[in-house]
């Protein structure tokens, strides 16, 4: 058997950035995912959404790419959302997302920042966290 510790921290949004993911929404959909994870061997170690982003930190399967999982995750969540419809409108998330790998040191730094998304909100948007991930990782930043 295989054996991987590969710890990937994701973020992906809502199509067109639709701040949508309120109070029992969001609630909803962060459990829905957890739950979808288990029945699909991924493992979720922190999650959490802001109105128009998610945040995950999970462990990649030998067997899964990240592209996979983060697709296993985003387009079983959006099927879920308008099956029964959980908001009134059809929901999408944006085809793009960001991953990156987590060394054990810092797992929990990127936890807490993961659980501290309301705060951190509240003195930086969306776009300027993406920003952020960019530069810290070497990216170039969208013109």
């Amino acid at each position: 058997m295989s054996y991987t510790n590969i710890m990937i921290h994701s973020v992906w949004r809502t199509k067109r950035s639709e701040r949508i993911l309120f109070n029992s929404t969001r609630k909803a959909i962060l459990e829905h995912i957890k739950d979808n994870a288990v029945r699909n061997k991924i493992f979720i170690d922190t999650i959490n959404a802001e109105p128009e982003h998610v945040h995950c930190l999970f462990r990649l399967n030998a067997d899964l790419t990240v592209a996979k999982t983060i697709n296993l995750i985003k387009g079983e969540s959006s099927h879920w959302m308008n099956q029964y419809k959980i908001i009134p409108t059809k929901f999408e998330w944006a085809d793009k997302y960001f991953a990156v790998s987590v060394s054990p040191s810092l797992l929990p730094v990127v936890r807490k920042y993961i659980m501290n998304q309301e705060a951190h909100h509240k003195k930086m948007t969306f776009q300027e966290e993406y920003n952020e991930f960019l530069r810290i990782t070497g990216q170039m930043i969208p013109g």
